[in-house]
């Protein structure tokens, strides 16, 4: 985006620079969708005759985390960033911490999440030390190792940190690290748990429940949203477990919404600066397009879109990226090969999703729904 210098993000380009680093990607649905027609994709060439509609959209808000990015998506624009302590936290905070968990902590500062347990790791496992730190978002992380902090102990200081972390300090999300093996060799398992601030504004998933909707959330939305606004959701333990929920989503009859979150795009590869995994995941969720078109009813509209960037091309380093993220949008109803161009904000999924859902119209972005429809 025009304003990535701010971020720390110049030059930054996440589909582009995964598409010319492996010559071998291959994505043909995603093709067929438009995703080549957005902007120039080195392998991926533009569709003739698109199926879907497609475009790219920018984004409004302070910030380029996840909670920042999903909320826009449902409707709500953050204009005042959350904190970040690229620094470490306060040591007062900090203290304040380790006295409501009864014990000290390690780290404290921006790192890498892999990075940062073969640093502390075995320290943590000698000592039961909590290892602590951050990254350019708005999160405060805790790690520990499920054979020294079971699970239920670590969400317990979680939730102590979510308590503690309000105001001045009111990170966007607190998030439960759990990993497990031996130093040298340890491994973050699917067991994390996110503790975000709850909106501070109604969100489209609000608006539905209030109007006597149901939503469905797969992955960690339920968690990004602080459980507001969802009638049901399920955990997922990677993209393909995701789809699969999904899909099997799409058959529970009387949804108004089903909101899936893709985790392992970001989390195992774009953060950790792997372009290869990237390009093999991004494969593997193409692959199942077809049974997600599949399942989609007469009445159904599928937007496929991304709540940041998240380069693994950057060197500089290992956070989210501030870019325009693409949306293809396709379902029975959807009038093909529809040029969405580039939208304002995040927000114009959720106006688009408010008007076809009869809702009134939400306070931020311009709906696109008379331009998709058949």
């Amino acid at each position: 985006m025009p304003d990535a210098g701010a971020y720390g993000d110049e030059g930054a380009d996440t589909l582009g620079h995964i598409a010319a680093g492996d010559p071998d990607l291959s994505l043909p649905h995603l093709q067929s969708l438009g995703l080549g027609n957005i902007v120039p994709l080195q392998g991926i060439p533009p569709a003739k005759t698109p199926r879907g509609a497609y475009g790219k959209m920018a984004e409004k808000s302070q910030g380029k985390d996840t909670t920042v990015g999903h909320w826009e998506i449902a409707g709500l624009i953050k204009r005042v960033p959350f904190p970040v302590y690229p620094d470490g936290f306060p040591e007062d905070l900090l203290r304040r911490f380790e006295g409501a968990i009864g014990r000290g902590t390690l780290g404290n500062k921006a790192a890498s999440g892999t990075a940062i347990i073969d640093e502390f790791g075995e320290e943590h496992m000698r000592t039961g030390q909590p290892i602590v730190y951050t990254s350019a978002d708005s999160v405060f992380q805790v790690a520990a190792h499920e054979d020294v902090v079971p699970l239920k102990k670590l969400y317990r200081f979680c939730h102590l940190a979510r308590q503690i972390l309000q105001g001045e300090h009111g990170v966007a999300r607190v998030i439960a690290r759990p990993f497990v093996g031996e130093p040298g060799n340890f491994t973050r398992t699917p067991h994390r748990h996110d503790y975000a601030l709850p909106p501070n504004g109604e969100t489209l998933l609000d608006r539905l429940i209030a109007s006597g909707r149901r939503t469905y959330a797969v992955g960690k939305i339920n968690d990004i949203f602080a459980q507001r606004g969802i009638s049901k959701y399920k955990l997922t333990e990677s993209n393909d477990d995701g789809v699969t929920k999904t899909i099997a989503a799409l058959a529970r009859p009387g949804l108004s919404l089903i909101f899936t979150n893709l985790v392992d795009f970001d989390m195992k590869y774009g953060h950790r600066r792997n372009l290869e995994a990237y390009a093999r995941a991004l494969e593997e969720f193409d692959r199942r397009i077809p049974e997600i078109e599949a399942a989609l009813s007469p009445e159904d509209i599928l937007f496929i879109t991304a709540d940041h960037g998240c380069d693994p091309s950057l060197e500089r380093h290992t956070d989210h990226t501030r870019e325009y993220v693409p949306l293809l949008v396709l379902g029975p109803p959807v009038r093909a090969g529809v040029n969405l161009g580039v939208r304002e904000t995040f927000a114009d999924v959720a106006q688009t999703i408010a008007e076809h859902t009869g809702l009134p119209p939400m306070e931020a972005g311009i709906s696109f729904l008379a331009e998709i429809l058949n």
